[in-house]
């Protein structure tokens, strides 16, 4: 049994016309009440930052800023910048200036619970976005089969080390963030992989490190230290693309980039160039879109006092909750395949294939 986040089927609770409810009050998902009071919805969401990942701001703003706009309803959708006592802040704000919901991407599960408890003593419904507040009490959770990421990211270097013929490669491994839940996933995913290589002599268990607050500065330098303890390090596990990005440039230092395999998540307009380049072996996509409509529908559907439609349920180990959720299924990107990240609309061709790029853009088929 998975330690952590266990997922299980779920009954998919059907959702009525997203029309408003004229006043009534209804029960919310866990019985808390979210009454819109016969007022417009307004939600608020709490992005965790810009520094971790490039995803949050280019891509999570803009997808729900979108599905709000279609939905007809009120928004405020702000940034963390990695500040857990901003992050407080902004909700408190938020809940002061009147949102029915509160759509947070937690810090840490501290922070988070501490937030999450503030908005429901107010009668302000919630949703956990992309990474599950741990003993929290969000309503809903929205976001990807985490421990699935991490298994494509194991998966994906085994086959690129394969590719190479690498014998006995030692590994180093720079994990996320120590507080960050979905982190914890991704490592139980890849090292559900790697370890029996391990174990059968396969492959050589070299540095692992955690990256606090997904750091991709620190994550350079940890590497650096890497590579001076261990010099022959021939694949590198990174749990996104910004991590992989600092591997990469110590790498490109010392002539060796594109010799070492390294993963990635996020499918970042930074990490696809490197995968084009033959710099980094994979990354992960992960749909935002889906996962922020999927949200949007929800916290619409709460603010006017409904349920929402769920495929899932997530174990929250220690609230000791089953969470109704949904989630979307993450897809490995390889340099054949880069090209269906551009197809889905996720990143642009203009922004993707620019000066140097565009030679290699046209070699694996972008259009």
């Amino acid at each position: 049994m998975r330690k952590g986040l266990l997922l299980t089927a779920a009954s998919v609770a059907l959702v009525g016309s997203l029309t408003a409810c004229g006043g009534a009050s209804s029960s919310s998902a866990d019985g808390s009440g979210s009454d819109s009071g016969g007022k417009k919805p307004k939600i608020g969401v709490i992005l965790p930052d810009s520094k971790s990942s490039a995803r949050w701001e280019t891509a999570d703003r803009k997808y729900l800023s979108e599905a709000f706009k279609a939905a007809g309803v009120d928004y405020d959708i702000q940034n963390a910048q990695g500040d857990k006592q901003q992050f407080q802040t902004i909700a408190d704000q938020m809940i002061t200036n009147g949102v029915n919901v509160l759509v947070i991407v937690n810090l840490d599960s501290g922070t988070g619970k501490a937030v999450l408890d503030k908005a429901k003593a107010q009668g302000v419904a919630t949703i956990d976005y992309d990474r599950l507040t741990l003993g929290g009490s969000a309503q809903y959770y929205v976001s990807f089969d985490n421990s699935a990421v991490g298994e494509l990211q194991g998966q994906g270097l085994s086959k690129c080390l394969s590719d190479m013929k690498a014998t006995k490669p030692v590994i180093a491994t720079l994990n996320g963030s120590p507080t960050d839940n979905n982190a914890a996933l991704f490592a139980k995913g890849y090292n559900g992989v790697l370890d029996p290589k391990y174990k059968s002599g396969e492959y050589v268990k070299g540095p692992d490190q955690s990256v606090p607050d997904w750091d991709n500065a620190q994550a350079g330098t940890m590497f650096e230290q890497m590579l001076t303890s261990q010099p022959k390090i021939a694949g590198v596990l990174a749990a996104n693309d910004g991590l992989g990005n600092a591997a990469i440039a110590v790498l490109r230092k010392q002539n060796r980039n594109g010799q070492v395999p390294v993963t990635g998540q996020d499918a970042t307009v930074q990490g696809l160039q490197n995968i084009l380049a033959g710099d980094q072996c994979m990354t992960v996509y992960k749909a935002v879109k889906k996962e922020a409509d999927a949200t949007a529908e929800l916290a619409v559907s709460l603010a006017k006092g409904q349920k929402g439609q769920t495929n899932a349920t997530v174990h929250d180990p220690e609230g000791n909750r089953d969470v109704p959720s949904v989630l979307e299924t993450p897809v490995a990107v390889f340099k054949d395949n880069v090209k269906d990240v551009v197809a889905d609309g996720f990143v642009s061709k203009d922004e993707l294939c620019t000066g140097t790029y565009a030679a290699l853009c046209a070699q694996a088929g972008i259009k």
